[in-house]
């Protein structure tokens, strides 16, 4: 197996610094805003509020609080919500697209590993995303002659070190992929820097045919990079969340509801931040867009 991790920072220069600056505040932004406008958030600090207006004595704050706190819980425990809001960005691109007869490479995102658990239990722990990792595995079966690559890094503010992309590496070993030459990047953590970094390693793609496999909701937003980088890919859904034709629906699962509410709401997020810092080609691509090699 061909192991070709990216550097960091090839050279710091000026222009590199101001850079890794900028891209670092981007993501230490998104991930403290994410941490408060979360659902769960949200209504963890309605109930604190509930509690602290008792506290000083402001019965009804308190029970305005309490009730909006009661009353979010239950819509999202009976309604799929998050499946409401999740299925548009799954139906931007077709499941089990037509690809062509020549595939030069495939390349998938990270997201699917659990790292801490991988690295606790030293052994591959695979979580809700794993369809990326089984997409990626199938079509590799598929077309034999492709060039493979695996984009993950961590994306978790305390453990940077701690890359998703050396789990894969023992995954595929175990799948029986060792002998396909695959390329790991490895210091991406976030979408935009998994398609910036395979840029730079591959920057001999143009021109080529290459599949991108990721999660069916997180297809608008890589490919909007992807184009953004000037490097058109075939998509190639997975992971779906929503029940296509059965949305109107009652049931009874905070847990389950909230769990697509908080993906749904946090990409919806993702799309938006993304087209207004630029980093992404357009607010929702689906199929027949338009990235060309010379231009977006």
């Amino acid at each position: 197996m061909a192991v070709c991790p990216i550097p960091f920072w090839v050279s710091i220069g000026p222009s590199n610094r101001a850079q890794l600056m900028l891209d670092t505040a981007f993501f230490v932004i998104s991930k403290l805003v994410w941490a408060i406008v979360s659902p769960d958030s949200l209504i963890l600090l309605m109930a604190l509020g509930a509690w602290v207006a008792l506290r000083q004595g402001h019965q009804s704050l308190a029970r305005r609080l309490l009730a909006s706190c009661a009353s979010l819980l239950l819509l999202i425990a009976i309604f799929p919500i998050g499946e409401w809001l999740i299925a548009p960005l799954e139906g931007r691109f077709g499941a089990d697209p037509q690809l062509p007869t020549r595939v030069d490479g495939i390349i998938v995102l990270g997201g699917a590993i659990q790292q801490f658990q991988s690295r606790d239990w030293q052994q591959v722990e695979l979580g809700p995303a794993a369809d990326r990792l089984t997409g990626f595995f199938t079509l590799a079966q598929r077309y034999p002659r492709a060039q493979l690559l695996f984009s993950g890094g961590s994306g978790a503010l305390n453990a940077q070190s701690l890359g998703e992309a050396d789990f894969a590496r023992r995954l595929f070993q175990q799948l029986g992929l060792g002998e396909r030459a695959i390329l790991f990047e490895s210091e991406s953590r976030n979408t935009y820097e998994n398609v910036r970094n395979s840029r730079e390693l591959l920057s001999s793609a143009r021109g080529e045919n290459w599949v991108l496999v990721t999660s069916a909701f997180h297809l608008p937003r890589a490919v909007g990079i992807f184009c953004q980088q000037q490097w058109p890919v075939i998509p190639y859904a997975v992971d779906h969340y929503s029940q296509r034709g059965n949305l109107l629906r009652f049931d009874f699962d905070l847990a389950a509801n909230l769990t697509v509410l908080k993906l749904a709401l946090r990409e919806w997020l993702g799309l938006v931040a993304y087209r207004l810092s630029g980093r992404s080609s357009q607010l929702l691509p689906s199929e027949g867009i338009e990235c060309f090699e010379t231009g977006v």
